[in-house]
Protein backbone atom coordinates (compact mmCIF):
# COMPACT_ATOMS: atom_id res chain seq x y z
CA UNK A 1 0.00 0.00 0.00
CA UNK A 2 1.33 3.40 -0.96
CA UNK A 3 0.60 6.71 0.76
CA UNK A 4 -1.19 9.25 -1.42
CA UNK A 5 1.26 11.92 -0.29
CA UNK A 6 4.16 9.94 -1.76
CA UNK A 7 2.80 10.10 -5.30
CA UNK A 8 4.86 12.02 -7.83
CA UNK A 9 2.56 13.16 -10.61
CA UNK A 10 4.20 13.42 -14.05
CA UNK A 11 5.14 16.63 -15.79
CA UNK A 12 5.10 17.43 -19.48
CA UNK A 13 6.06 14.50 -21.71
CA UNK A 14 6.13 13.52 -25.37
CA UNK A 15 5.99 9.74 -24.76
CA UNK A 16 3.99 7.92 -22.10
CA UNK A 17 4.70 4.20 -21.59
CA UNK A 18 5.75 3.76 -25.22
CA UNK A 19 2.72 5.69 -26.44
CA UNK A 20 3.67 8.90 -28.28
CA UNK A 21 1.59 12.01 -27.68
CA UNK A 22 0.51 14.17 -30.64
CA UNK A 23 2.19 17.15 -28.94
CA UNK A 24 4.04 17.83 -25.65
CA UNK A 25 1.53 17.64 -22.80
CA UNK A 26 1.06 16.80 -19.13
CA UNK A 27 -0.72 13.49 -18.42
CA UNK A 28 -4.00 13.97 -16.56
CA UNK A 29 -6.70 11.80 -15.09
CA UNK A 30 -6.07 8.07 -15.44
CA UNK A 31 -2.72 8.57 -17.17
CA UNK A 32 -1.45 10.67 -14.26
CA UNK A 33 -2.78 8.21 -11.66
CA UNK A 34 -1.23 5.24 -13.45
CA UNK A 35 2.16 6.95 -13.51
CA UNK A 36 2.05 8.42 -10.03
CA UNK A 37 1.07 5.18 -8.31
CA UNK A 38 2.93 2.84 -10.69
CA UNK A 39 -0.25 0.92 -11.47
CA UNK A 40 0.24 -2.23 -13.54
CA UNK A 41 -2.97 -2.15 -15.57
CA UNK A 42 -4.04 -2.33 -19.22
CA UNK A 43 -3.92 1.22 -20.56
CA UNK A 44 -7.21 2.74 -21.71
CA UNK A 45 -7.70 2.91 -25.48
CA UNK A 46 -7.48 6.70 -25.20
CA UNK A 47 -5.57 8.65 -22.54
CA UNK A 48 -5.97 12.31 -21.60
CA UNK A 49 -3.41 15.04 -21.03
CA UNK A 50 -3.25 18.83 -20.76
CA UNK A 51 -1.69 20.49 -23.79
CA UNK A 52 0.14 23.79 -23.95
CA UNK A 53 -2.19 25.35 -26.55
CA UNK A 54 -5.72 26.62 -26.13
CA UNK A 55 -7.25 24.14 -28.51
CA UNK A 56 -8.15 20.48 -28.14
CA UNK A 57 -5.87 18.06 -30.00
CA UNK A 58 -6.71 14.39 -30.37
CA UNK A 59 -5.85 11.19 -32.19
CA UNK A 60 -6.78 7.54 -31.67
CA UNK A 61 -4.63 7.21 -28.54
CA UNK A 62 -4.75 10.67 -26.92
CA UNK A 63 -7.03 13.61 -26.21
CA UNK A 64 -5.17 16.76 -25.21
CA UNK A 65 -7.36 19.30 -23.43
CA UNK A 66 -6.47 22.93 -22.92
CA UNK A 67 -4.71 24.53 -19.91
CA UNK A 68 -8.07 25.71 -18.57
CA UNK A 69 -9.07 22.04 -18.13
CA UNK A 70 -6.01 21.28 -15.97
CA UNK A 71 -6.88 19.50 -12.70
CA UNK A 72 -5.29 20.12 -9.33
CA UNK A 73 -2.06 18.14 -9.27
CA UNK A 74 -3.10 15.70 -6.56
CA UNK A 75 -5.10 12.51 -6.08
CA UNK A 76 -8.45 14.28 -5.79
CA UNK A 77 -7.82 16.51 -8.77
CA UNK A 78 -6.93 13.68 -11.12
CA UNK A 79 -9.69 11.39 -9.85
CA UNK A 80 -12.33 14.07 -10.40
CA UNK A 81 -10.85 14.88 -13.83
CA UNK A 82 -11.09 11.20 -14.82
CA UNK A 83 -14.70 10.86 -13.73
CA UNK A 84 -15.67 14.14 -15.41
CA UNK A 85 -14.00 13.65 -18.80
CA UNK A 86 -12.94 10.01 -19.20
CA UNK A 87 -15.78 8.01 -17.71
CA UNK A 88 -15.18 4.97 -15.53
CA UNK A 89 -12.27 2.56 -15.87
CA UNK A 90 -13.09 0.12 -13.10
CA UNK A 91 -9.85 -1.88 -13.38
CA UNK A 92 -7.73 1.25 -12.86
CA UNK A 93 -9.94 2.51 -10.05
CA UNK A 94 -9.81 -0.78 -8.18
CA UNK A 95 -6.03 -1.07 -8.47
CA UNK A 96 -5.71 2.53 -7.33
CA UNK A 97 -7.94 1.98 -4.31
CA UNK A 98 -6.05 -1.15 -3.31
CA UNK A 99 -2.79 0.76 -3.69
CA UNK A 100 -3.66 3.82 -1.61
CA UNK A 101 -5.94 2.20 1.00
CA UNK A 102 -9.01 3.75 2.65
CA UNK A 103 -7.54 6.81 4.39
CA UNK A 104 -7.07 9.07 1.33
CA UNK A 105 -10.59 8.31 0.12
CA UNK A 106 -12.04 9.00 3.56
CA UNK A 107 -10.17 12.31 3.66
CA UNK A 108 -11.42 13.17 0.17
CA UNK A 109 -15.04 12.60 1.22
CA UNK A 110 -14.70 14.45 4.52
CA UNK A 111 -13.33 17.47 2.63
CA UNK A 112 -16.46 17.58 0.41
CA UNK A 113 -19.16 15.40 2.05
CA UNK A 114 -21.92 16.64 -0.25
CA UNK A 115 -19.79 16.79 -3.41
CA UNK A 116 -21.16 14.72 -6.29
CA UNK A 117 -17.76 13.40 -7.38
CA UNK A 118 -16.69 12.66 -3.80
CA UNK A 119 -19.79 10.55 -3.21
CA UNK A 120 -19.30 8.73 -6.52
CA UNK A 121 -15.69 7.92 -5.56
CA UNK A 122 -16.85 6.81 -2.10
CA UNK A 123 -19.42 4.44 -3.60
CA UNK A 124 -16.94 3.05 -6.15
CA UNK A 125 -14.36 2.36 -3.44
CA UNK A 126 -16.81 0.28 -1.41
CA UNK A 127 -18.36 -1.40 -4.50
CA UNK A 128 -15.00 -2.40 -5.98
CA UNK A 129 -13.14 -3.41 -2.83
CA UNK A 130 -16.00 -4.74 -0.72
CA UNK A 131 -14.69 -2.71 2.22
CA UNK A 132 -16.72 -0.11 4.11
CA UNK A 133 -15.06 3.22 4.75
CA UNK A 134 -15.08 4.76 8.22
CA UNK A 135 -17.69 7.33 7.23
CA UNK A 136 -21.26 8.01 8.37
CA UNK A 137 -23.98 7.76 5.77
CA UNK A 138 -24.39 10.87 3.62
CA UNK A 139 -27.18 13.09 4.90
CA UNK A 140 -27.27 15.77 2.20
CA UNK A 141 -26.68 16.25 -1.51
CA UNK A 142 -28.83 15.47 -4.50
CA UNK A 143 -28.66 11.89 -5.74
CA UNK A 144 -26.08 11.54 -8.53
CA UNK A 145 -25.50 8.77 -11.09
CA UNK A 146 -22.40 6.65 -10.46
CA UNK A 147 -21.77 6.16 -14.19
CA UNK A 148 -22.18 9.22 -16.42
CA UNK A 149 -24.77 8.09 -19.01
CA UNK A 150 -23.55 10.78 -21.40
CA UNK A 151 -20.20 8.99 -21.66
CA UNK A 152 -20.96 5.27 -21.21
CA UNK A 153 -24.04 3.08 -21.52
CA UNK A 154 -25.69 2.59 -18.11
CA UNK A 155 -27.59 -0.31 -16.62
CA UNK A 156 -30.72 -0.28 -14.50
CA UNK A 157 -30.72 2.30 -11.74
CA UNK A 158 -31.18 1.73 -8.04
CA UNK A 159 -30.85 4.34 -5.32
CA UNK A 160 -28.15 3.85 -2.66
CA UNK A 161 -28.91 5.80 0.51
CA UNK A 162 -25.45 5.46 2.06
CA UNK A 163 -23.75 7.74 -0.48
CA UNK A 164 -26.94 9.24 -1.97
CA UNK A 165 -26.04 7.95 -5.43
CA UNK A 166 -27.89 6.14 -8.20
CA UNK A 167 -26.09 2.90 -8.95
CA UNK A 168 -26.46 2.50 -12.72
CA UNK A 169 -23.48 0.23 -13.34
CA UNK A 170 -24.41 -2.45 -15.91
CA UNK A 171 -22.93 -5.35 -14.00
CA UNK A 172 -21.65 -6.58 -10.65
CA UNK A 173 -18.24 -6.35 -8.93
CA UNK A 174 -17.53 -9.81 -10.39
CA UNK A 175 -18.14 -8.76 -14.03
CA UNK A 176 -18.82 -5.29 -15.35
CA UNK A 177 -17.24 -4.36 -18.70
CA UNK A 178 -18.31 -0.93 -19.96
CA UNK A 179 -19.16 0.45 -23.38
CA UNK A 180 -18.58 4.06 -24.42
CA UNK A 181 -21.16 5.99 -26.38
CA UNK A 182 -19.93 6.41 -29.94
CA UNK A 183 -21.57 7.75 -33.06
CA UNK A 184 -22.02 4.23 -34.44
CA UNK A 185 -23.54 2.85 -31.24
CA UNK A 186 -25.81 5.87 -30.84
CA UNK A 187 -27.26 4.99 -34.25
CA UNK A 188 -27.78 1.46 -32.95
CA UNK A 189 -29.71 2.73 -29.95
CA UNK A 190 -31.84 5.01 -32.11
CA UNK A 191 -32.35 2.64 -35.05
CA UNK A 192 -34.23 -0.19 -33.27
CA UNK A 193 -32.60 -3.05 -35.16
CA UNK A 194 -35.03 -5.55 -33.65
CA UNK A 195 -37.98 -3.80 -35.32
CA UNK A 196 -36.09 -3.67 -38.61
CA UNK A 197 -35.43 -7.41 -38.36
CA UNK A 198 -39.12 -8.15 -37.74
CA UNK A 199 -40.10 -5.92 -40.65
CA UNK A 200 -37.73 -7.78 -43.01
CA UNK A 201 -39.03 -11.14 -41.78
CA UNK A 202 -42.65 -10.01 -42.22
CA UNK A 203 -42.04 -9.55 -45.94
CA UNK A 204 -41.23 -13.27 -46.33
CA UNK A 205 -44.12 -15.78 -46.56
CA UNK A 206 -44.33 -17.96 -43.48
CA UNK A 207 -43.47 -21.25 -45.20
CA UNK A 208 -40.53 -19.66 -46.99
CA UNK A 209 -39.37 -18.01 -43.75
CA UNK A 210 -39.23 -21.41 -42.03
CA UNK A 211 -37.02 -22.80 -44.80
CA UNK A 212 -34.89 -19.64 -44.78
CA UNK A 213 -34.42 -19.96 -41.02
CA UNK A 214 -33.29 -23.59 -41.39
CA UNK A 215 -30.72 -22.65 -44.03
CA UNK A 216 -29.42 -19.74 -41.95
CA UNK A 217 -29.11 -21.94 -38.87
CA UNK A 218 -27.05 -24.53 -40.72
CA UNK A 219 -24.97 -21.76 -42.29
CA UNK A 220 -24.18 -20.28 -38.88
CA UNK A 221 -23.18 -23.64 -37.40
CA UNK A 222 -20.88 -24.44 -40.33
CA UNK A 223 -19.34 -20.94 -40.20
CA UNK A 224 -18.66 -21.16 -36.46
CA UNK A 225 -16.52 -24.26 -37.02
CA UNK A 226 -14.88 -22.70 -40.08
CA UNK A 227 -13.75 -19.71 -38.01
CA UNK A 228 -11.78 -22.18 -35.88
CA UNK A 229 -10.33 -23.80 -39.03
CA UNK A 230 -12.39 -26.96 -38.51
CA UNK A 231 -14.56 -28.87 -40.99
CA UNK A 232 -16.41 -31.51 -38.95
CA UNK A 233 -18.86 -34.10 -40.31
CA UNK A 234 -22.32 -32.90 -41.29
CA UNK A 235 -23.98 -34.56 -38.30
CA UNK A 236 -21.87 -32.52 -35.85
CA UNK A 237 -22.69 -29.34 -37.75
CA UNK A 238 -26.38 -30.18 -37.55
CA UNK A 239 -26.22 -31.01 -33.83
CA UNK A 240 -24.52 -27.71 -33.09
CA UNK A 241 -27.08 -25.96 -35.27
CA UNK A 242 -29.89 -27.46 -33.19
CA UNK A 243 -28.16 -26.23 -30.01
CA UNK A 244 -27.93 -22.71 -31.45
CA UNK A 245 -31.61 -22.90 -32.36
CA UNK A 246 -32.44 -23.56 -28.70
CA UNK A 247 -30.36 -20.63 -27.40
CA UNK A 248 -32.09 -18.19 -25.08
CA UNK A 249 -34.92 -20.50 -24.05
CA UNK A 250 -33.80 -20.71 -20.41
CA UNK A 251 -31.30 -18.96 -18.12
CA UNK A 252 -27.66 -19.90 -18.47
CA UNK A 253 -25.83 -21.87 -15.82
CA UNK A 254 -22.50 -23.67 -15.56
CA UNK A 255 -24.04 -27.07 -16.31
CA UNK A 256 -25.37 -25.64 -19.56
CA UNK A 257 -21.94 -24.36 -20.58
CA UNK A 258 -20.40 -27.76 -19.79
CA UNK A 259 -23.10 -29.51 -21.83
CA UNK A 260 -22.46 -27.21 -24.77
CA UNK A 261 -18.71 -27.81 -24.56
CA UNK A 262 -19.25 -31.58 -24.75
CA UNK A 263 -21.52 -31.07 -27.73
CA UNK A 264 -19.15 -28.81 -29.63
CA UNK A 265 -15.99 -30.86 -29.05
CA UNK A 266 -17.36 -34.22 -30.18
CA UNK A 267 -14.22 -36.36 -29.90
CA UNK A 268 -12.80 -35.59 -26.45
CA UNK A 269 -10.03 -38.20 -26.39
CA UNK A 270 -7.31 -35.54 -26.56
CA UNK A 271 -9.09 -32.69 -24.75
CA UNK A 272 -9.82 -32.41 -21.07
CA UNK A 273 -13.44 -31.34 -20.78
CA UNK A 274 -14.60 -28.96 -18.06
CA UNK A 275 -13.05 -25.94 -16.43
CA UNK A 276 -9.34 -25.42 -17.10
CA UNK A 277 -6.96 -26.49 -14.32
CA UNK A 278 -3.88 -24.94 -15.92
CA UNK A 279 -2.95 -21.63 -17.45
CA UNK A 280 -3.85 -20.89 -21.01
CA UNK A 281 -3.03 -18.65 -23.91
CA UNK A 282 -3.94 -18.05 -27.53
CA UNK A 283 -0.93 -17.85 -29.83
CA UNK A 284 1.97 -19.87 -31.18
CA UNK A 285 5.15 -21.57 -29.98
CA UNK A 286 8.66 -20.73 -31.08
CA UNK A 287 9.66 -23.39 -33.60
CA UNK A 288 13.07 -24.02 -32.06
CA UNK A 289 12.64 -23.45 -28.33
CA UNK A 290 8.92 -24.31 -28.07
CA UNK A 291 8.52 -21.29 -25.82
CA UNK A 292 5.01 -19.78 -25.81
CA UNK A 293 4.38 -16.73 -28.01
CA UNK A 294 1.02 -15.57 -26.66
CA UNK A 295 -1.23 -13.13 -28.48
CA UNK A 296 -3.70 -13.37 -25.61
CA UNK A 297 -3.30 -14.69 -22.07
CA UNK A 298 -6.33 -16.39 -20.55
CA UNK A 299 -7.50 -15.86 -16.97
CA UNK A 300 -5.72 -17.78 -14.23
CA UNK A 301 -7.39 -21.10 -13.34
CA UNK A 302 -7.82 -20.02 -9.72
CA UNK A 303 -9.93 -17.04 -10.89
CA UNK A 304 -12.26 -18.97 -13.19
CA UNK A 305 -14.95 -19.78 -10.62
CA UNK A 306 -15.56 -16.15 -9.67
CA UNK A 307 -15.24 -14.91 -13.26
CA UNK A 308 -17.70 -17.47 -14.61
CA UNK A 309 -20.02 -16.66 -11.72
CA UNK A 310 -19.87 -13.01 -12.69
CA UNK A 311 -20.46 -13.78 -16.37
CA UNK A 312 -23.49 -15.95 -15.61
CA UNK A 313 -24.90 -13.42 -13.16
CA UNK A 314 -24.54 -10.74 -15.85
CA UNK A 315 -26.25 -12.95 -18.46
CA UNK A 316 -29.22 -13.60 -16.20
CA UNK A 317 -29.60 -10.13 -14.72
CA UNK A 318 -27.84 -6.86 -15.56
CA UNK A 319 -27.63 -7.69 -19.27
CA UNK A 320 -31.37 -7.04 -19.52
CA UNK A 321 -30.84 -3.32 -18.98
CA UNK A 322 -28.50 -2.88 -21.95
CA UNK A 323 -29.31 -2.81 -25.64
CA UNK A 324 -29.40 -6.52 -26.70
CA UNK A 325 -26.51 -6.16 -29.18
CA UNK A 326 -24.33 -4.36 -26.62
CA UNK A 327 -25.20 -6.92 -23.92
CA UNK A 328 -24.39 -9.79 -26.30
CA UNK A 329 -21.00 -8.26 -27.13
CA UNK A 330 -20.12 -7.71 -23.47
CA UNK A 331 -21.03 -11.26 -22.45
CA UNK A 332 -19.58 -13.09 -25.46
CA UNK A 333 -16.26 -11.26 -25.67
CA UNK A 334 -15.90 -11.34 -21.89
CA UNK A 335 -16.26 -15.12 -22.06
CA UNK A 336 -13.69 -15.58 -24.82
CA UNK A 337 -11.15 -13.38 -23.00
CA UNK A 338 -11.57 -15.48 -19.83
CA UNK A 339 -11.20 -18.65 -21.98
CA UNK A 340 -12.42 -21.01 -19.25
CA UNK A 341 -12.05 -24.27 -21.23
CA UNK A 342 -9.14 -25.98 -22.93
CA UNK A 343 -11.11 -26.09 -26.18
CA UNK A 344 -14.47 -24.95 -27.51
CA UNK A 345 -14.27 -21.39 -26.17
CA UNK A 346 -14.66 -19.71 -29.55
CA UNK A 347 -17.81 -21.55 -30.54
CA UNK A 348 -19.37 -21.07 -27.10
CA UNK A 349 -18.44 -17.39 -27.29
CA UNK A 350 -20.49 -17.09 -30.49
CA UNK A 351 -23.29 -19.20 -28.98
CA UNK A 352 -23.56 -16.61 -26.21
CA UNK A 353 -24.30 -13.95 -28.82
CA UNK A 354 -27.25 -16.03 -29.98
CA UNK A 355 -28.32 -16.63 -26.39
CA UNK A 356 -28.60 -12.95 -25.51
CA UNK A 357 -30.29 -11.94 -28.77
CA UNK A 358 -32.82 -14.77 -28.52
CA UNK A 359 -33.47 -14.32 -24.79
CA UNK A 360 -34.19 -10.64 -25.36
CA UNK A 361 -36.59 -11.36 -28.22
CA UNK A 362 -34.32 -9.58 -30.69
CA UNK A 363 -34.63 -12.24 -33.41
CA UNK A 364 -37.85 -12.61 -35.39
CA UNK A 365 -39.69 -15.73 -34.10
CA UNK A 366 -38.05 -18.90 -35.36
CA UNK A 367 -35.10 -17.09 -36.99
CA UNK A 368 -31.48 -17.32 -35.87
CA UNK A 369 -29.25 -14.67 -37.37
CA UNK A 370 -26.12 -16.22 -38.99
CA UNK A 371 -23.79 -14.05 -36.94
CA UNK A 372 -20.92 -16.51 -37.38
CA UNK A 373 -21.29 -16.29 -41.16
CA UNK A 374 -21.00 -12.50 -40.94
CA UNK A 375 -17.95 -12.87 -38.68
CA UNK A 376 -16.36 -15.29 -41.13
CA UNK A 377 -16.84 -12.80 -43.98
CA UNK A 378 -15.20 -10.10 -41.85
CA UNK A 379 -12.63 -12.25 -40.10
CA UNK A 380 -9.91 -9.58 -40.07
CA UNK A 381 -12.23 -7.06 -38.40
CA UNK A 382 -13.16 -9.79 -35.91
CA UNK A 383 -9.50 -10.34 -35.08
CA UNK A 384 -8.97 -6.60 -34.70
CA UNK A 385 -11.87 -6.46 -32.25
CA UNK A 386 -10.34 -9.29 -30.20
CA UNK A 387 -6.90 -7.70 -30.31
CA UNK A 388 -8.26 -4.29 -29.29
CA UNK A 389 -8.04 -5.48 -25.69
CA UNK A 390 -5.61 -8.40 -25.84
CA UNK A 391 -2.79 -6.14 -27.05
CA UNK A 392 -3.32 -3.79 -24.10
CA UNK A 393 -3.77 -6.66 -21.64
CA UNK A 394 -0.51 -8.47 -22.48
CA UNK A 395 1.91 -5.88 -21.01
CA UNK A 396 0.05 -6.05 -17.69
CA UNK A 397 0.37 -9.85 -17.37
CA UNK A 398 3.50 -11.33 -15.79
CA UNK A 399 4.08 -14.95 -16.75
CA UNK A 400 6.63 -17.73 -17.03
CA UNK A 401 6.72 -20.71 -19.41
CA UNK A 402 6.03 -24.11 -17.90
CA UNK A 403 7.68 -27.44 -18.60
CA UNK A 404 4.62 -28.41 -20.66
CA UNK A 405 5.10 -25.43 -23.01
CA UNK A 406 2.21 -23.61 -21.38
CA UNK A 407 2.34 -20.44 -19.28
CA UNK A 408 1.90 -19.68 -15.60
CA UNK A 409 0.59 -16.22 -14.73
CA UNK A 410 2.41 -14.74 -11.74
CA UNK A 411 0.38 -11.64 -10.89
CA UNK A 412 -3.24 -11.03 -9.94
CA UNK A 413 -5.06 -10.41 -13.23
CA UNK A 414 -8.68 -11.27 -12.43
CA UNK A 415 -9.85 -7.65 -12.55
CA UNK A 416 -8.53 -7.27 -16.09
CA UNK A 417 -11.16 -9.78 -17.24
CA UNK A 418 -13.94 -8.39 -15.07
CA UNK A 419 -13.55 -4.81 -16.22
CA UNK A 420 -12.59 -3.94 -19.78
CA UNK A 421 -13.68 -1.54 -22.51
CA UNK A 422 -16.07 -3.50 -24.75
CA UNK A 423 -16.77 -0.63 -27.15
CA UNK A 424 -14.91 -2.04 -30.20
CA UNK A 425 -16.62 -5.39 -29.69
CA UNK A 426 -20.08 -3.83 -29.54
CA UNK A 427 -19.38 -1.83 -32.70
CA UNK A 428 -18.17 -4.94 -34.51
CA UNK A 429 -21.16 -7.03 -33.47
CA UNK A 430 -23.50 -4.22 -34.44
CA UNK A 431 -22.08 -4.28 -37.99
CA UNK A 432 -22.52 -8.07 -38.14
CA UNK A 433 -26.13 -7.92 -36.96
CA UNK A 434 -26.95 -5.16 -39.45
CA UNK A 435 -25.55 -7.32 -42.23
CA UNK A 436 -27.62 -10.32 -41.17
CA UNK A 437 -30.77 -8.18 -41.14
CA UNK A 438 -30.21 -6.19 -44.30
CA UNK A 439 -28.31 -8.72 -46.43
CA UNK A 440 -28.33 -12.35 -45.23
CA UNK A 441 -32.01 -12.74 -44.34
CA UNK A 442 -33.46 -11.10 -47.49
CA UNK A 443 -30.82 -12.67 -49.75
CA UNK A 444 -31.48 -16.17 -48.45
CA UNK A 445 -35.22 -15.73 -48.84
CA UNK A 446 -34.76 -14.35 -52.36
CA UNK A 447 -32.53 -17.29 -53.27
CA UNK A 448 -35.13 -19.78 -52.08
CA UNK A 449 -37.79 -18.00 -54.12
CA UNK A 450 -35.62 -18.29 -57.23
CA UNK A 451 -34.77 -21.90 -56.43
CA UNK A 452 -38.46 -22.76 -56.13
CA UNK A 453 -39.05 -21.17 -59.54
CA UNK A 454 -36.16 -23.22 -60.95
CA UNK A 455 -37.52 -26.45 -59.44
CA UNK A 456 -41.02 -25.81 -60.83
CA UNK A 457 -39.56 -24.94 -64.22
CA UNK A 458 -37.47 -28.12 -64.37
CA UNK A 459 -40.54 -30.19 -63.48
CA UNK A 460 -42.33 -28.62 -66.44
CA UNK A 461 -39.46 -29.67 -68.75
CA UNK A 462 -38.81 -33.19 -67.46
CA UNK A 463 -40.29 -35.38 -64.73
CA UNK A 464 -37.59 -35.59 -62.03
CA UNK A 465 -37.62 -36.12 -58.21
CA UNK A 466 -36.66 -33.20 -55.96
CA UNK A 467 -33.33 -34.75 -54.93
CA UNK A 468 -32.27 -35.03 -58.57
CA UNK A 469 -33.40 -31.45 -59.25
CA UNK A 470 -31.22 -30.32 -56.36
CA UNK A 471 -28.25 -32.26 -57.75
CA UNK A 472 -28.91 -30.80 -61.20
CA UNK A 473 -28.96 -27.30 -59.76
CA UNK A 474 -25.66 -27.81 -57.97
CA UNK A 475 -23.94 -29.09 -61.12
CA UNK A 476 -25.18 -26.10 -63.12
CA UNK A 477 -24.13 -23.73 -60.33
CA UNK A 478 -20.65 -25.24 -60.26
CA UNK A 479 -20.48 -24.99 -64.06
CA UNK A 480 -21.36 -21.28 -64.04
CA UNK A 481 -24.67 -21.89 -65.75
CA UNK A 482 -23.80 -24.98 -67.79
CA UNK A 483 -24.20 -28.69 -67.14
CA UNK A 484 -20.78 -30.30 -67.48
CA UNK A 485 -20.05 -33.03 -69.98
CA UNK A 486 -19.23 -35.34 -67.10
CA UNK A 487 -22.67 -34.82 -65.54
CA UNK A 488 -24.33 -35.33 -68.96
CA UNK A 489 -22.50 -38.62 -69.40
CA UNK A 490 -23.15 -39.92 -65.88
CA UNK A 491 -25.84 -38.62 -63.49
CA UNK A 492 -27.94 -36.98 -66.21
CA UNK A 493 -27.24 -39.14 -69.24
CA UNK A 494 -31.00 -39.63 -69.69
CA UNK A 495 -31.49 -35.91 -70.49
CA UNK A 496 -31.88 -35.11 -74.18
CA UNK A 497 -29.87 -32.26 -75.68
CA UNK A 498 -33.03 -30.22 -75.97
CA UNK A 499 -33.95 -30.81 -72.31
CA UNK A 500 -30.44 -29.93 -71.12
CA UNK A 501 -30.47 -26.72 -73.16
CA UNK A 502 -33.90 -25.82 -71.80
CA UNK A 503 -32.76 -26.40 -68.21
CA UNK A 504 -29.66 -24.21 -68.75
CA UNK A 505 -31.80 -21.48 -70.31
CA UNK A 506 -34.19 -21.69 -67.36
CA UNK A 507 -31.28 -21.32 -64.91
CA UNK A 508 -29.92 -18.31 -66.80
CA UNK A 509 -33.33 -16.67 -66.85
CA UNK A 510 -33.89 -17.10 -63.12
CA UNK A 511 -30.42 -16.66 -61.68
CA UNK A 512 -28.40 -14.92 -64.40
CA UNK A 513 -25.31 -13.23 -62.99
CA UNK A 514 -26.73 -13.36 -59.46
CA UNK A 515 -25.60 -16.95 -58.92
Amino acid sequence: MRAASDAAFPGRVTVFRDRRLPAPATPAGYAALIEAYRLNVPLPRRLFAIGIRHRIVEDDAWRLLTPRHAPAGDLTGHLVFALRYEGLDLAILKRLFLCIGPEPVEALVRAAPTGAHARRIWFLYEWLTGRLLDLPDASAGAYVAVLDPRIQFPGETRSIRRQRVRDNLPGTPDFCPLVFRTEALERLAAGDLASRARAVAAQVPRDLLARTAAFLLLKDSRSSYAIEGEHPPQDRIQRWGRAIGEAGRHPLDLDDLLRLQRLVIGDARFVRLGIRREGGFVGEHDRETRLPLPGHVSARPEDLASLLGGLLAFANGPAAALDPVIAAAVLAFGFVYVHPFEDGNGRLHRYLIHHVLAARGFNPPGVVFPVSAAILRHIEAYRRALESYSERLLPAVEWLPTARHNIQVLNDTADFYRFFDATPHAEFLQACVIQTIEVDLPDEAAFLRRYDSFRDGVTAIVDMPDRMIDLLFRFILQGNGQLSGRARRREFQALTDAEAAAVEALYADIFGERS
